[in-house]
């Protein structure tokens, strides 16, 4: 038996040898887009192919289409590339796809609507092998709800006028009780999910005996409890300046709106040199009385050193506190008071300030 089996390996073998010693191509290998639907595993030699491009895809011009499986088992190049279709993207949708205008073949484009807003139409769409949109933009349709309910003892007032039995996602309107009653809350609205807001309670609501504020008055007002919508008006001292609205209003909450602010006036915190307030170049001497108000700015002068010229810098004066620029630097009494024409205010001026120095580096000295 055993030299039989070894004769039978060996005529195996041999076999084996001859079906495999022909030299053979294997499918030839292609970049993306080209059709390989057609393309066979095995080619004999000398055999040719002819490379299309995919339905979708455009063939390079003046390209090589047709290969040949040569005598060494290669395939001869092709520089035949498939770019695919473009879609040309919506209009519409251009300022969101970052100022491209086409889409390539296969490409997917999904919508979606805002809160408040249904999608008609699909929400999905192809950029088919011709060239063209599966389905058209959507568009997306506001939200309706049914009117509201006017609260007992009260009215609504819409925001914009109101036609139907319906009104759009969105709109508003306000809430109004009678005198005196004040509604629990004031404003309502149409919802994302086409629900309105529910009717306020109608009730009494008093604010208390308002007050002063610090640096300021009540320009009027009676000492008493004030009902739903009765207003206060303030004013300030002499050179404090109002930050807020001036007059207050008793809310539907039982409380008062918020009071305003006397803000105070500033000093300027020099002794010496010149400044640009109200228009005008003034002598720190000559600014009498020595005041600016809160808001207001006045600009200090400094030196550019490099350059051998002045520069103004600008601060504002808030709450009685008006900051002196890093920059400025008081001349002494004999500067001052000999060579007033050579300070920072009397030179030439800039024709830029000077790059600011980083917080974290120390000044020079």
């Amino acid at each position: 038996m055993a030299p039989t089996l070894a004769l039978l390996l060996l005529c195996q073998v041999a076999l084996y040898t001859t079906v495999t010693s022909k030299k053979v191509c294997g499918r030839p290998p292609v970049p993306d887009g080209i059709d390989v639907s057609t393309l066979k595993r095995v080619y004999e030699v000398g055999e040719e192919v002819t490379l299309t491009c995919e339905q979708g895809y455009l063939p390079s011009a003046a390209a090589t289409h047709r290969i040949t499986c040569t005598a060494a088992a290669e395939w001869t190049p092709s520089n035949l590339a498939c770019s695919p279709k473009m879609c040309p993207i919506p209009r519409a949708l251009q300022p969101l796809a970052m100022g491209r205008t086409e889409a390539p073949f296969k490409s997917v484009l999904n919508y979606t609507c805002d809160d408040g807003y249904v999608i008609q139409g699909a929400n999905e769409s192809r950029c088919l092998h011709d060239g063209t949109w599966s389905h058209p933009p959507p568009l997306c349709k506001a939200v309706n709800c049914p009117l509201p309910k006017a609260p007992t003892d009260g009215q609504i007032v819409h925001d914009k006028p109101v036609t139907g039995t319906t009104t759009m996602y969105g709109q508003g309107w306000t809430y109004e009780c009678n005198r005196p009653k004040a509604p629990s809350y004031e404003r309502g609205s149409c919802m994302a999910d086409g629900t309105v807001t529910e009717p306020p309670v109608c009730r009494e609501v008093s604010c208390p005996i308002p007050t002063n504020i610090p640096n300021g008055f009540i320009t009027f007002a009676v000492m008493r409890l004030h009902g739903y919508k009765e207003t206060v008006k303030y004013g300030c001292n002499e050179h404090y300046a109002l930050d807020g609205k001036a007059e207050i209003q008793c809310q539907n909450t039982g409380s008062w709106s918020a009071k305003p602010i006397c803000r105070a006036p500033c000093t300027v915190g020099i002794k010496r040199g010149r400044i640009f307030y109200n228009g005008r170049k003034i002598w720190i001497s000559d600014l009498k009385p020595n005041r600016v108000l809160h808001g207001e700015h006045v600009a200090f002068y400094c030196l550019n050193k490099t350059e051998r010229c002045g520069y103004p810098v600008v601060s504002t004066c808030n709450d009685g506190t008006l900051p002196i620029p890093e920059c400025f630097e008081e001349p002494g009494k004999v500067e001052y008071s000999l060579r007033a024409k050579t300070l920072p205010s009397e030179i030439t001026m800039c024709v830029a300030a000077p790059p600011a120095v980083p917080s974290a580096l120390p000044r020079p000295a």
